[in-house]
């Protein structure tokens, strides 16, 4: 016969384990605390840094023009601009007096720039004549000049022509006269070139002229501006020629 024997329990065990997990789980919690406080501040440093960095850096394009942006410098009046150098001696007295009264009412007048620009002038005014370009002429010409240009030009069209010339060079650019008529400043230049001209009918065939021989061109322009006007811009007022 088996005899049971009863195991005792004592107290002391219980009440002692009990303990050693009440300190487990508390050093747990106070683990789990210190990694919570730990990711926080974690998350605070690297969380703003990263959205910092990811913040798009405007370009000029899209920042536009700001205070601090750099500003373009204020035009200089027309009356403050500097007097260039100029020398005017050497013409006859008639045109040597009539450039500088016109030195005198437009400041901004150059002798050296104007012949410059009058070249161009009369290169831009041949070919838009050339190639029956009314809108350019209405820009370069004033009025009577223009309606005689126009009135060739319509002629030429009325007869199925067409000019096919070319300017080769500009040799020699002069002033042939120069006056102030109260506020109309004029000045006429006479130029010398070399022009290949030709005229073609309309199934183009040559029926005047050759692009083999240039034949010399004297022609004498009038340039004229409103010297009381802002715009620099001069006119061709009259055409002979030279």
């Amino acid at each position: 016969m088996l005899v049971a024997h009863r195991i005792p329990f004592r107290r002391g065990d219980r009440a002692a384990e009990s303990t050693g997990n009440s300190e487990v789980i508390i050093e747990i919690v106070i683990l789990a605390l210190i990694a919570a406080f730990l990711g926080l501040r974690l998350y605070s440093v690297l969380g703003r840094r990263a959205e910092h960095e990811e913040e798009p850096v405007p370009t000029r394009f899209e920042r536009g023009e700001g205070v601090n942006a750099p500003r373009p410098a204020a035009p200089v009046p027309a009356a403050d601009l500097p007097r260039t150098s100029r020398d005017l001696a050497g013409f006859p007295p008639a045109i040597e007096q009539g450039l500088r009264e016109i030195s005198a009412a437009d400041r901004r007048f150059d002798l050296l720039s104007f012949l410059e620009g009058a070249k161009g002038a009369y290169a831009m005014v041949l070919e838009a004549f050339w190639r029956g370009d009314k809108d350019d002429l209405r820009q370069l010409c004033d009025d009577d000049v223009y309606q005689s240009f126009s009135a060739e030009i319509d002629a030429r069209i009325a007869a199925g022509e067409t000019l096919d010339n070319r300017l080769i060079r500009i040799e020699d650019t002069v002033v042939h006269s120069a006056r102030l008529d109260g506020r109309m400043a004029r000045i006429a230049v006479r130029f010398t070139a070399d022009i290949a001209a030709v005229t073609r009918d309309k199934d183009g065939v040559v029926v005047a002229g050759s692009l083999d021989d240039a034949i010399e061109s004297r022609d004498v322009w009038t340039f004229a501006r409103d010297v009381t006007n802002a715009a620099p811009d001069w006119v061709l007022d009259e055409t002979d020629e030279g």
